[in-house]
């Protein structure tokens, strides 16, 4: 079996270092920035069973997954989410749980622990009760602060997300403060990526330049106040750098998800690129998928680059940026990332970040995440 080594990085030496397991995407919340498919409620009834599941962890164990989050949706909806975390334990994983912490009651964390859960990354949108539940649609806050305050007392490692744009971006010394006084080890902020129902609303979400770079002095202040006491992170979004991240470290080169159906692709997104034949592990041996499948072998390495990437000093930092951002703004997955600043479709996202500094007369309302929220005629068009 040829061994892809070819513009891999980190290195993972071709094997899926991490494994994202999407156990369903069923969840109470209604995120306008959420990254779950438009049509999410469609996979109810197709999601994996505990004994597929369990398969599939066996399978990614043996060619050379380490690093498990179980993530969704909400996976807390799954109840044999203990279960699975027992049993990726077993093999050798270690395992994170990352979760909106609703439907997180300490009797349930306890039996995580026990299970062998290793870290949790918990995500609040802010320190304010009434924005938070506005921007999840639901009664929320009290239980987010709940389930902090619960995984910190029980002795978790813990990771506190802030998905950052427009509505909360300011809040951003706030939650430093807050978080500090729980003793949370790390936070991260995360600048939204605009794909699915983010994409929907990018006009109403992205913050502007000014707002970003106020941010990041905010962070840097409080980094040198706070020093190893707490790791920050502040991921900027790629629409104001000039250059595309290096998504998932390139496309098929350390990152496995899996989703609720047991399809298997290099990263949560990509079914959003049409043409492209996915596999599930009801039908294929993950093994082959990984290493052999026509999806994971597309855009792997660096020989498939178009111009101007295939001969950029830079190649190897970001591996020709995002295929899913590629074709969302510019309908062609192997095009240059409009988030570069070499690429000839750089246009379509000073055209977005123009349009967000521009006043605007009326404000749209946000399309929450909820079934029926976007019509099949819609998704279609």
């Amino acid at each position: 079996m040829p061994k892809e080594t070819h513009g891999l990085s980190l290195d993972g030496q071709g094997k899926p270092l991490w494994l994202s397991l999407e156990l369903t995407y069923r969840c109470p919340l209604k995120c306008t920035w959420c990254n779950n498919p438009l049509d999410f409620e469609d996979y109810a009834a197709k999601e994996l069973s505990t004994e597929e599941w369990k398969q599939v962890l066996r399978d990614a164990r043996a060619i050379g997954a380490l690093q498990l989050g179980f993530t969704g949706g909400e996976p807390l909806q799954r109840a044999d989410l203990e279960e699975l975390v027992a049993h990726a334990d077993g093999l050798g994983f270690y395992t994170n749980l990352i979760t909106s912490g609703i439907g997180l009651s300490e009797e349930r964390l306890l039996a995580l622990k026990a299970a062998g859960l290793k870290q949790i990354q918990l995500s609040l949108q802010s320190t304010r009760p009434g924005l938070t539940d506005a921007l999840v649609g639901a009664r929320a806050h009290a239980h987010k602060l709940e389930a902090a305050r619960l995984i910190k007392a029980h002795g978790f490692p813990m990771v506190l997300n802030m998905p950052v744009f427009r509505h909360n971006i300011e809040l951003i010394g706030e939650m430093i403060e807050w978080a500090a006084g729980l003793g949370v080890e790390y936070i991260e902020f995360a600048n939204i990526q605009y794909y699915n129902w983010a994409l929907m609303n990018r006009d109403e979400l992205m913050p502007t330049l000014e707002q970003v770079r106020e941010a990041e002095r905010v962070v840097n202040e409080w980094r040198a106040k706070l020093g190893k006491a707490m790791t920050i992170y502040f991921v900027i979004p790629d629409y104001y750098e000039g250059r595309p991240k290096a998504c998932m470290n390139g496309w098929g080169a350390i990152h496995l998800t899996i989703a609720p159906d047991g399809v298997a692709m290099p990263c949560q997104e990509a079914r959003v690129i049409p043409g492209l034949a996915f596999e599930s592990v009801r039908d294929r041996p993950l093994g082959w998928i990984w290493h052999e499948s026509p999806l994971f072998r597309k855009y792997r390495g660096l020989d498939w680059l178009p111009e101007p990437c295939g001969s950029c000093a830079e190649k190897e930092k970001d591996f020709g940026g995002c295929r899913c951002q590629a074709f969302l703004l510019t309908g062609d997955a192997a095009n240059t990332d409009p988030a570069c600043s070499r690429s000839p479709h750089h246009h379509l996202v000073q055209q977005a970040v123009a349009g967000v500094a521009a006043p605007l007369r009326f404000r749209k309302p946000l399309v929450k995440r909820a079934a029926g929220a976007v019509s099949t005629a819609f998704m279609e068009d």
